[in-house]
């Protein structure tokens, strides 16, 4: 039986191949993530449950600090005056007075004791998926983007919630694909043509 012999040259040539296969077929843990989290709450629906935990005309800020609605430690929370509340909710020729909910006019009423809390979160996941070399080499690049954001409304009067309101987007789901025929040339397109 004949022994298989080891040429220098073959070790190579598969190396070579194995680091080609590797490049074109994935490593795509090797292309960039990005991640932005501006919520203390872990998802929409612990923000969304937050919110409506609150009782207009009976919570006050310690039922707010209780939840973890805190506008000093809580990022993204704009303190809203009497003005900004007035110049959001002032009726307009569609909109009549009594058409507004009776926690908003409790709070035009109160004048300086009415203050507002405008929260914004998301917790947003951006990754680069598919084929590293093609993504590399500037041929193909897919990004995938997912996640949540949520913003609410709170409306006091001397520390006790008399208006609460939530709105946002649940899941956040979008991909982008931008492809380049000509890969790293792609660019220099534009400034051939512009003779630079």
């Amino acid at each position: 039986m004949k022994k298989a012999i080891l040429n220098p040259r073959n070790l190579l040539h598969g190396g070579c191949l194995l680091s080609l296969a590797l490049l074109m077929g994935g490593c795509s843990s090797m292309l960039p993530r990005a991640r932005t989290e501006s919520s203390p709450f872990k998802s929409f629906e612990e923000a969304r449950t937050a919110i409506d935990g609150l009782v207009p005309m009976k919570s006050d800020v310690a039922a707010l600090t209780r939840l973890g609605i805190d506008p000093v430690q809580q990022p993204n929370t704009l303190i809203l005056t009497h003005a900004d509340i007035v110049r959001r909710f002032v009726p307009s020729a569609l909109l009549k007075r009594e058409d507004l909910n009776p926690g908003v006019l409790a709070c035009l009423e109160a004048r300086d004791a009415c203050r507002g809390w405008e929260i914004t979160g998301a917790r947003i996941n951006k990754e680069r998926t598919g084929n590293f070399f093609a993504d590399f080499a500037n041929f193909s690049r897919r990004s995938e983007t997912t996640g949540w954001r949520f913003n609410a409304l709170i409306l006091l009067v001397n520390d006790v919630v008399v208006y609460r309101a939530w709105g946002g987007q649940p899941s956040v789901n979008e991909l982008e694909v931008n492809t380049n025929p000509l890969g790293p040339l792609q660019e220099m397109g534009p400034a051939l043509v512009n003779g630079r």
